[in-house]
């Protein structure tokens, strides 16, 4: 339990404290909305609606904590998008780092109907128009098993408007 609530702290800072330490660095680099599909774990296999600076999804999620074993959950959060940076030519909208607090819900194996807090941390790679591939990682913690960190790679597709 103490894991939950130092993970929640941790992410409090990262969505609400980062746009004070960070907010000159924005510049108007985001469009207003964007509307994405995410076809990887990174948040979800699902969908996600960006406002600005701040995002929600939902979607499935499946993880592997040992080879060849898949775990999986549904997965609902909120998100915030900071440090935009233009990487690519080809790529009308800028890449930047992501930040992410989710519920899980358990759908097989040791999670099953269990609660679970997801933090995740990682960078969206603008490649062209609107594919993009991230890489960054999640913590996982669940009352009553150990917690757990691995890798969110994805590919995704958005529309920004």
């Amino acid at each position: 339990m103490k894991h939950i609530r130092a993970s929640f702290f941790i992410s409090l800072f990262f969505l609400f404290g980062e746009s004070a330490l960070f907010a000159n660095e924005t510049k108007g680099g985001f469009s207003k909305e964007e509307i994405g599909f995410n076809f990887f774990r990174a948040p979800s296999i699902g969908g996600e609606y960006r406002y600005e600076q701040f995002s929600i999804h939902a979607g499935y999620y499946p993880t592997n904590f040992e080879s060849g074993v898949t775990t999986q959950f549904y997965k609902l959060g909120v998100g915030y998008w900071f440090l935009p940076s233009e990487l690519s030519s080809d790529a009308y909208h800028p890449s930047s780092f992501y930040t992410y607090l989710s519920y899980g819900r358990g759908i097989n194996r040791d999670y099953e109907n269990k609660d679970t807090l997801m933090y995740e941390l990682g960078y969206r790679w603008m490649v062209w128009r609107g594919l993009s591939f991230r890489f960054g990682a999640i913590g996982l913690f669940a009352e009553g098993e150990s917690a757990k960190l691995n890798p969110t790679p994805s590919i995704g597709y958005s529309i920004f408007f």
